[in-house]
């Protein structure tokens, strides 16, 4: 077997032991696809394993990724959230590469994204995807491109601008991420989750640029771009209730409070002008939206003290799992 140039001399000095790469690959009526895609991981990282995950396929996507020579698993609970969960809960490594099954991330990048995990002392890498000119209309679609930049302009917004391609389903992560990650989604929000959970515990992360290219013929998207884009915009309004609720909660009380002065600011010129309340149910209806706004707030605020001891504890958490061995901290002769 060649020697990955992941593992050169000039990364790890002598007697250090080699990294353990798991790459997990999550699948779903792949058939067509998934062939390629483990062979040319098996060639890109030559010491890592390939597990493939399968979420129930119909067609023969299990064979033919056993075939391939990856390890093949199941996960019944469909949605490549729950098979995300299962592959972090079941596997033991020091590296997970995790990619997408449908031939459309380019296997060469994968040396590199874990070189810089590992050099850095990184937790997340993420793979940004380019796409050249000529094949940018097959392989991502205007609309997803701008739902794409929409949304992780929502997210660099509320929790940090240190990522650019949020929803890129080409990753390395540590085992430090991994085992501390909450994984919670159920379906293609997951991304959304890992960028904010490396955000918000203020993780080392990075990025490396990496071509994006079309599905095989015969394969097709199981992406909607509508539904599923309309899941991920639930699942980042909630975290940003759940991570930032005092920003979420004082923006509903300022909302309310708008509206309650509003609708009072005719009411108190008329009773100053005439020394009477002609619109009773107006006054009554401002005064419970400005109480409605002042609730807010303090709920903002109480959540806010839980989220810090909800945060705190996800450190330790994170703090719990040791730290990678390698690489040194210097190579020889550096």
């Amino acid at each position: 077997m060649p020697e990955s140039p992941l593992m050169s001399p000039t990364v790890l000095p002598a007697g250090t032991p080699r990294p353990r790469i798991a790459v997990l690959i999550p699948c779903y009526n792949e058939e067509v696809a998934i062939p390629g895609v483990v062979r040319a991981f098996r060639a890109a990282l030559p010491d890592a394993i390939v597990y493939v995950y399968d979420n129930n396929s119909r067609d023969g996507t299990r064979a033919a990724a056993a075939a391939a020579g990856a390890v093949v698993r199941g996960e019944s609970l469909q949605g490549k959230g729950n098979v995300v969960r299962r592959m972090f809960a079941d596997i033991e490594a020091d590296v997970y590469v995790l990619v997408d099954g449908d031939g459309t991330y380019e296997a060469a990048a994968a040396p590199g994204m874990v070189r810089m995990l590992l050099e850095d002392r990184l937790d997340m890498v993420t793979g940004v995807r380019i796409t050249p000119a000529e094949r940018a209309a097959a392989a991502y679609r205007p609309g997803h491109q701008f739902g794409n930049a929409l949304l992780t302009g929502m997210v660099r917004l509320t929790f940090g601008d240190r990522i650019s391609d949020m929803l890129s389903g080409y990753r390395a992560f540590s085992r430090r991420f991994v085992k501390s990650f909450p994984a919670l989604a159920e379906g293609f929000e997951t991304e959304t989750e890992f960028t904010v959970h490396a955000l918000q515990l203020r993780m080392p992360v990075g990025e490396v640029r990496t071509e994006y290219g079309e599905r095989p013929r015969g394969s097709t998207s199981k992406l909607n771009t509508y539904r599923d884009g309309f899941r991920i915009l639930r699942t980042i309004v909630n975290l940003v209730k759940g991570e930032r609720p005092l920003a979420f909660f004082s923006a509903c009380g300022a909302v309310l409070a708008a509206l309650a002065l509003a609708l009072f600011l005719p009411v108190l010129f008329e009773y100053l002008r005439t020394g009477l309340v002609p619109r009773l149910p107006t006054a009554v209806v401002s005064t419970g939206l400005g109480l409605a706004g002042l609730l807010s707030f303090a709920c903002g605020l109480i959540l806010d003290t839980v989220t810090r001891g909800r945060r705190e504890a996800k450190r330790i958490a994170y703090l719990a799992v040791p730290g990678p061995d390698f690489p040194a901290d210097r190579a020889p002769g550096g």
